[in-house]
């Protein structure tokens, strides 16, 4: 099991980001979209404090969020790297990409959300590609895939030091359904 401790902050100021998109898109009856909490065991416990200092992952998550816009599930995860020009494939998770494919078999759309920080370049990965992405790292064992191999239509515009404003492509991705 993976320790609470290990992934601490990585990747909050993004999620805080995207966190304070969905409250806006929900204010303006754009979308209803809910962050999903990653289930934890606590271990270590201050009582003065009410926080936990250690805790490990009950079991595997799926994805960081799922809701609706206009009528129109989605999910997605939420990613975040500190290198400027590439993504490693590992830090996707087989479950998360199961669970993906299961929703957009039942009528959803899914995609990644990453964001490249060093750069604060943001952008939306529709499931189709990143499938390509993974069935390319097992075949010709790549371990990553280039920002410039991602389609330059999904870049997000992050000048809105605030929010991660995705609606835009996420209607891209619903006309190429």
């Amino acid at each position: 099991m993976a320790s609470f401790k290990s992934h601490g902050l990585r990747g909050s100021d993004f999620e805080r980001r995207i966190n304070t998109t969905i409250d806006y898109y929900k204010e303006k009856k754009l979308a209803l979209i809910q962050k999903i909490p990653t289930p934890i065991i606590p271990v270590e416990l201050d009582y003065k404090s009410g926080n936990i200092s250690l805790a490990y992952f009950e079991k595997k998550s799926t994805v960081d969020y799922i809701g609706l816009v206009q009528g129109i599930p989605i999910c997605f995860d939420a990613k975040e790297c500190n290198n400027d020009e590439r993504f490693p494939i590992q830090n996707i998770h087989d479950h998360q990409v199961d669970f993906m494919r299961s929703f957009e078999e039942q009528g959803g759309i899914s995609f990644l959300l990453i964001m490249f920080s060093k750069t604060n370049e943001a952008y939306y990965v529709p499931l189709k590609i990143l499938e390509k992405f993974i069935l390319r790292s097992k075949k010709d064992n790549k371990k990553s895939f280039s920002k410039k191999e991602l389609d330059q239509n999904y870049l997000i515009n992050c000048q809105n030091k605030i929010r991660i404003e995705f609606l835009k492509t996420l209607q891209l991705d619903i006309n190429e359904h």
